[in-house]
């Protein structure tokens, strides 16, 4: 069979249903919900895409919490701690991934992730599991692996800030807080301790990333969404790592590169109570 040609970093439907049976594809669900953490798992285990094996955000996905809530909610495992986890579960660095959710909120995290790995053949199913199931894919029960193999990290840490590094950026450096307004704004706070913003953030919500069948919108509307900031040194984060990851692969899509993620994100940033936090509107 020929090499397999991953395009990214999206994939539609029709792609995906042509290449099931390509031996060098893996295909990952990771849909979960944080209101209930096994949801995803319990509705991978009812229907799934075909040959698509299940990685949990919480155990897969992200480390384990620390006491003093320094990482955030989803601290990002190690390279290698992630490397072990994508071998066990049949991945390895000849295989182009092809990711999905049903929200468009997960699947760009383990995008993200195997990026920040070196790994560069994967990408997002567009419009996850419901655009699947629009195309006419059929979804199988139960549970699918792949032999486990190797994956060889192949770290790029400039993709990555620290809390640290958040605060010590520099003037020009645009800050983008990926949350829905209200939680920029510190009027509500549902899942962390403090509400607000870290100074200076602008606010680019991750769910206008999307149009109202779930896909991403195309370039041109998300170089609209960008616009003020194209050009400039981009810092995204979000409340725990998670949706931020959906904000930077709408600036994939919008041809901007070269954006870093604060993994952290505002779960790390209150953990240490002497950090500033701001409240309102951007300015």
């Amino acid at each position: 069979m020929a090499e397999l040609q991953l395009p990214t970093p999206l994939v539609s439907t029709a792609w995906l249903i042509e290449h099931l049976a390509d031996s060098k594809l893996r295909i990952v669900d990771v849909r979960f919900s944080l209101a209930d953490p096994l949801a995803g798992y319990m509705a991978y285990r009812e229907g799934h895409i075909p040959g698509a094996v299940y990685l949990n955000l919480e155990a897969d996905l992200s480390a384990p919490l620390r006491p003093d809530r320094k990482g955030g909610r989803h601290p990002l495992p190690t390279p290698e701690a992630f490397a072990r986890t994508l071998s066990q579960a049949g991945i390895g660095n000849e295989h182009g991934v092809v990711v999905y959710d049903d929200n468009g909120m997960v699947a760009p995290r383990l995008w993200w992730m195997l990026r920040w790995l070196g790994h560069d053949a994967v990408a997002v199913l567009d419009g996850g599991v419901r655009a699947y199931l629009e195309a006419g894919g059929k979804l199988e029960p139960g549970s699918s692996t792949y032999p486990p193999t190797t994956f060889t990290p192949h770290p790029r840490p400039e993709m990555l800030l620290d809390a640290e590094a958040v605060a010590g950026r520099s003037a020009d450096t645009v800050l983008i807080d990926s949350r829905a307004p209200e939680r920029y704004r510190g009027e509500v706070e549902p899942l962390d301790p403090v509400a607000g913003h870290i100074p200076g953030a602008i606010n680019r919500n991750w769910a206008d990333s999307l149009d109202t069948s779930g896909r991403f919108k195309p370039a041109q509307a998300q170089r609209a969404r960008f616009a003020e900031v194209e050009g400039k040194d981009l810092i995204v984060y979000c409340g725990s790592g998670v949706s931020a990851t959906a904000n930077l692969l709408a600036l994939e899509v919008a041809g901007i590169k070269g954006a870093r993620l604060y993994a952290g994100s505002w779960s790390d940033w209150v953990s240490d109570p002497s950090r500033p936090v701001a409240k309102g509107e951007e300015g």
